[in-house]
């Protein structure tokens, strides 16, 4: 049955995390025609220094775009 890992930089609110949990299951349930107790989610936050893009990380991004 469906398995979604979504990998996101952190800083969602739990209430965020929640609807997007609860969008995707119905995603699931609906196209693939899943029931609900078959759709397991996984969300797997990571932090701004150990995420990058083009050899900067976001914290790295973000800081020379607040000077």
């Amino acid at each position: 049955m469906p398995f979604i890992h979504v990998s996101m930089a952190a800083g969602r609110t739990p209430e965020q995390v929640r609807e997007l949990i609860h969008e995707l299951t119905d995603v699931a349930v609906r196209v693939a025609k899943a029931p609900p107790e078959a759709v397991t989610v996984v969300i797997t936050e990571v932090e701004h220094d150990k995420w990058a893009t083009a050899d900067k990380t976001i914290a790295e991004s973000r800081a020379q775009t607040a000077r």
